[in-house]
């Protein structure tokens, strides 16, 4: 199944001159969701980060052991906030691997990535997409295809991987943070990850940071102190704030650290 079977209504409203950085992520995973133009934004960012596709195919790496993690400690509801465009290893086939009555909500802004993600679940059970911007939290909090599904007063996991990137402000990014983990109980949990320049040399961060500038929406990357803050508060389960390939590492074939343009967590609420 490809995009063109799954077009938005008014494909039209979509500019499909520029990058997105939803698509872009789906091509460095291998998926067929993307456009010309998304495919050479995304071979520019790799011939200029050759570790590119390395780094985002750990932090998707991480984002699967932290779901596992998470239902493991009981946790069998999930919002899954900037989930991006469907692919291989999505959260409900990770959670229901180990527990069939898993639910997940989905979010994204991006409108082929919701309209793939609809077409995909339609005959899935338990398991909504909704269109909405993370950073507008009553609505998300309060569309139907979150309140219908979770259940508010049971432990929830708020996944938060790779998308707090995409906002710019440390206020308003520390906003998102602080209101969608407001509401949970005790027993439920946040897992984060977030792009950093740490490990990646100062021109070959310039040449990215122009790249995705030109995205849309822009990618920004963080420092280690500017994630970590994004966490103060919070109880991080060990070994903390790591890179992806060092957070709960499976026996799996890892990334080095090195090579690893992220940095991941997860923190008991």
């Amino acid at each position: 199944m490809t995009w063109l079977e799954v077009q938005p209504e008014d494909l039209s409203e979509i500019d499909v001159r520029r990058p997105n950085s939803a698509r872009m992520y789906d091509y460095y995973l291998g998926g067929s969701t993307n456009f010309e133009s998304d495919r050479d934004a995304a071979r520019q960012v790799i011939a200029a980060m050759p570790d590119a596709v390395t780094s985002i195919r750990a932090n998707r790496s991480f984002l699967a052991r932290a779901v596992r993690f998470c239902v493991q400690q009981g946790v069998e509801q999930f919002l899954d906030l900037g989930s991006g465009v469907p692919t291989v290893g999505n959260v409900h086939e990770v959670a229901r691997w180990l527990d069939p009555r898993a639910r997940v909500a989905y979010v994204d802004n991006e409108p082929v990535a919701v309209a793939h993600g609809r077409h995909l679940l339609r005959n899935v059970e338990r398991t909504t997409v909704t269109e909405a911007d993370l950073r507008d939290i009553d609505r998300v909090l309060t569309a139907d295809g979150v309140t219908q599904l979770l259940d508010f007063d049971r432990p929830i996991a708020v996944l938060m991987v790779s998308v707090l990137n995409f906002v710019e402000d440390d206020d308003v990014a520390r906003e998102v943070v602080r209101r969608y983990t407001e509401p949970l109980v005790p027993g439920s949990f946040l897992a984060l990850s977030h792009v950093t320049p740490e490990s990646v040399p100062p021109e070959v961060a310039g040449r990215v940071a122009e790249l995705y500038r030109n995205a849309n929406p822009p990618s920004f990357w963080r420092s280690p102190a500017q994630i970590s803050a994004l966490l103060e508060g919070f109880d991080l389960v060990p070994p903390g704030l790591v890179t992806p390939s060092q957070w709960h590492p499976d026996g799996d074939q890892e990334a080095e650290p090195a090579q690893v343009a992220y940095l991941a967590g997860v923190a008991e609420i």
